[in-house]
């Protein structure tokens, strides 16, 4: 997953949480609002209902024309009186102007009210569950109750309070054993609800909406700036990684003046890539020193076979100009000694040429050449004053190929003077093939001398590696001939013979040569 698909989802869902608990906050605290705004409108109504009820009482009831629909109360001693005029009267006490006036807000959907006591007069003003309980709180000593109740999906708030007996009351209660401060029962009012749940609900599909919208936005907006200010950079940076140091980038190079984090990063990553050029420089300068005080090691360890193969025709060139000074009247003589010089000049020509190929700088200067007589000259060459060592040549490139000729001229000489070294004073055999397939040098360089301890084959091509005794090798030769191969796009193996000796192989890319 991307780094800015990253972000956006953590962000994303940091806004979720952060709007999650805030919107349980707010729909909490939008409920207790509401709830508590009903409580008011409940605790006025009961006010209001209670001083209305205290005025009848003060004035001993209320006494209506008795009509259709105005009927006496039977529960009432003295529910009936007729005025002077001979009508009529019926009373109505507290509770009945409580019921009768609860009738009417129904009607107008105001909330309704009532009165109940565990112990009515009247049974249709018996308590309820939540009468009930509030009465047995009332009872315990709790001034209040308050629920909110769902009945049908309507929601409804009740609250109750106690109604307590005072002097005017005991007139018509206390045959029912109420004493003044009594709780005789208590009065419910129930508010309903729908209109407050309804816009709660609103609000919080509007909360839900802005969240919603925030984390679109928000997301949206990380992802554009993300990308212009992050990642369109940091692509760009990769890709002058991947192409460095293929391609210059003087012309393409990241901005490195925005100083910001991503502008630090590429003003470093140019200063490691000045200091890796610079490294680079010296590296190359000293393996190529390296590859010089390899060949100069090579020559030396040529020396002995050398010398003594040019001493011999010296020696052979000196006795006959010694001849011939002293018979200088022999033309036959003079002559048949000419042509004996002449055969050790061409010897000698012959030796020194192959040591001047060996010492030749630029080894990885890609030209035409003849691998198979490149192997023969470093063969013999290797061999010199090896008289007990026999080369066995099997070369079948036979065409002239565009390689790193003398990469591999060095790189043969090393490895056929190793096999010359490890075969020692015993007779030996030396068998070099090479042949050509699919573009493709292969060369083998196999000897039957003590071969290499199988510990030691993970790691002869290491720089300064050696089994040889101090003085007798640098540790240089198979690590400069590992890394020429590996320059020329090439790779080098190395094994062990079944029947004794080792095997190094090599395959070398070319590129074949014009006609």
């Amino acid at each position: 997953m991307q780094l800015k698909a990253k972000l956006i989802l953590l962000i994303s869902l940091v806004i979720c949480v952060s709007y999650g608990i805030t919107f349980y906050r707010t729909s909490s605290f939008q409920e207790n609002l509401v709830v508590e705004q009903a409580t008011r409108q409940a605790k006025m109504l009961f006010n209001q209902i209670r001083l209305t009820r205290q005025w009848v009482s003060d004035h001993n009831g209320l006494f209506f024309v008795k009509a259709p629909g105005v009927e006496s109360n039977p529960f009432l001693e003295q529910g009936e009186i007729q005025d002077s005029q001979g009508n009529w009267l019926v009373k109505r006490n507290p509770a009945m102007v409580t019921r009768e006036l609860s009738v009417y807000a129904a009607r107008e959907g105001m909330g309704q009210f009532n009165v109940t006591s565990l112990k009515p007069v009247n049974s249709d003003n018996a308590p309820d569950s939540f009468e009930r309980r509030s009465l047995e709180k009332f009872a315990a000593g709790a001034v209040e109750a308050i629920e909110i109740e769902q009945i049908e999906g309507n929601y409804r708030l009740r609250y109750m309070a106690p109604l307590r007996v005072d002097f005017q009351c005991l007139s018509c209660h206390d045959k029912q054993g109420y004493a003044l401060g009594d709780i005789r029962g208590g009065m419910n009012v129930t508010v309903p609800m729908n209109w407050a749940y309804a816009e709660i609900n609103a609000n919080n599909w509007m909360l839900l909406g802005i969240a919603l919208a925030t984390i679109i936005i928000v997301s949206l907006s990380i992802y554009l700036l993300f990308n212009l200010l992050v990642a369109k950079r940091l692509k760009q940076l990769a890709r002058t990684m991947d192409r460095y140091p293929e391609k210059s980038f003087d012309d393409h190079w990241p901005n490195t003046e925005i100083n910001d984090e991503i502008g630090i990063l590429n003003k470093h990553f140019r200063e490691l890539c000045d200091r890796f050029e610079t490294s680079q420089q010296e590296l190359d300068r000293a393996r190529e020193q390296v590859f010089q005080n390899e060949k100069q090691a090579a020559l030396g360890r040529l020396v002995a076979g050398i010398s003594h193969e040019i001493n011999n025709p010296l020696g052979g060139m000196q006795n006959c100009i010694q001849t011939m000074q002293k018979n200088m009247d022999q033309p036959e003589l003079q002559q048949r000694y000419l042509v004996l010089l002449a055969q050790g000049v061409e010897r000698i020509k012959k030796t020194v040429q192959q040591l001047l190929n060996i010492g030749r700088k630029e080894p990885l200067e890609v030209k035409d050449g003849d691998i198979d007589q490149v192997i023969r000259e470093c063969s013999e060459l290797a061999c010199m004053g090896q008289r007990h060592i026999k080369i066995d040549l099997q070369l079948k490139v036979d065409q002239i190929v565009t390689t790193g000729i003398e990469a591999l001229r060095q790189v043969i000489v090393n490895l056929v003077g190793n096999a010359v070294q490890a075969i020692g004073k015993q007779d030996g055999v030396i068998r070099v093939c090479s042949c050509l397939e699919d573009n493709t040098i292969q060369i083998t360089i196999t000897d039957n001398g003590s071969g290499i301890n199988p510990d030691h084959l993970d790691k002869i091509f290491e720089p300064f590696f050696t089994t040889k005794e101090v003085g007798a090798g640098t540790g240089l030769g198979l690590s400069v001939s590992h890394s020429l191969i590996k320059r020329l796009g090439g790779e080098i193996k190395v094994e062990n013979c079944s029947g004794g000796g080792c095997c190094f192989s090599l395959k070398v890319p070319i590129l074949i040569a014009e006609t």
